[in-house]
């Protein structure tokens, strides 16, 4: 009997996990479109969402004035499942979108030659109509938000249709993708108050440092790889310089947080979560060996714990405020 996505397996992938449920519950002719959606590798779609939880979870805590008091709520249960669903769907959408763009260099790295594209397990004009389903999934989503909303939403658009290419014409494609994996911090809040100031603001830049810090440690997976085929990257750029870029990414991105939670004037557990998310970052600058691919991929998918405290953080701050 065949092993689910095992090294024997047909439909094998060599970057996707072996034993995923992903392979126990779709039957095989779906597998390819599930690698190309990435939903076999859930941090890819908690990395998109943390932004827009973030932001969410921050509008509920800023203080504002209601009648004769100030008031915090906690964040709307249901914008947190919009966002899950969405950026599940245009996760997907972002990597179908990026395979159909990446196909050729794709075939000439090892790690990646095997995708569903370069490998023929599934068609260009195939890989385009999974691509528009997922689309209108992400669409149906945005449409559930206030008009504010769902023009920032369509905005982002611009951002993911030239990520791909940057790779082919800067040193810096993470920045590009901090542009794209950040927008949530704008959504969140335009979804609550129907427009946006400066705590999102300060919110979407810290994100795309942080964006900037995590893929540069993801991209030293393929350093060896992108020097061959003429990819570029922060990883390549940096070199062994990474770890004091990390130190001021990352510090970057601490300091835009807090001043957002200033900004939006959020109660003190808030700032625990931040302190808690800038020792786990501080972790993986020191035990960081850019030489060693499979911990620097251990370390990039780490960052969800980041996402969770800086989130447990203002929810805390919600709850400390309504007392």
């Amino acid at each position: 009997m065949e092993t689910i996505q095992s090294k024997g397996a047909r439909g094998r992938v060599a970057d996707a996990p072996s034993g995923h449920w992903v392979y126990r519950a779709l039957p095989q002719g779906v597998w390819p479109y599930a690698q190309l959606a990435r939903w076999d590798r859930p941090i890819g779609w908690w990395l998109l969402l943390w932004p827009c939880w973030w932001s969410a979870a921050l509008a509920g805590a800023a203080y504002f004035e209601a009648g004769d008091g100030v008031a915090a709520q906690l964040p709307s249960i249901w914008h947190l499942a919009l966002f899950m669903i969405g950026a599940i769907a245009m996760r997907g959408a972002g990597c179908t979108y990026n395979d159909i763009v990446d196909e050729d260099i794709d075939a000439m790295v090892a790690r990646t030659r095997s995708r569903p594209l370069p490998s023929g397990q599934v068609t260009r004009r195939q890989a385009w109509a999974f691509l528009i389903g997922q689309c209108l999934v992400g669409l149906i989503v945005l449409l559930q938000f206030n008009w504010f909303a769902v023009g920032m939403g369509i905005a982002s658009l611009g951002t993911v249709a030239i990520y791909p290419f940057m790779k082919r014409y800067t040193d810096w494609p993470q920045l590009f993708l901090g542009f794209a994996f950040s927008w949530g911090a704008w959504m969140g809040w335009a979804a609550y108050f129907g427009s946006v100031s400066l705590a999102p603001a300060l919110l979407y830049l810290g994100s795309i440092l942080w964006v900037i810090g995590y893929d540069t440690l993801y991209a030293h997976q393929d350093r060896e790889d992108d020097a061959l085929v003429g990819v570029r990257s922060t990883a390549r750029l940096f070199g062994e310089n990474t770890k004091p870029w990390l130190v001021a990414l990352y510090s970057g991105a601490l300091a835009l947080f807090a001043a957002a939670f200033v900004v939006a004037q959020v109660a003190w557990p808030a700032y625990l979560g931040l302190a808690a998310a800038a020792a786990h970052m501080t972790r993986q600058i020191v035990v960081a060996d850019i030489d060693d691919g499979d911990q620097c991929l251990r370390l990039f998918k780490s960052n969800s714990t980041v996402g969770w405290l800086i989130f447990g953080g203002l929810v805390l701050g919600s709850v400390a405020a309504a007392i």
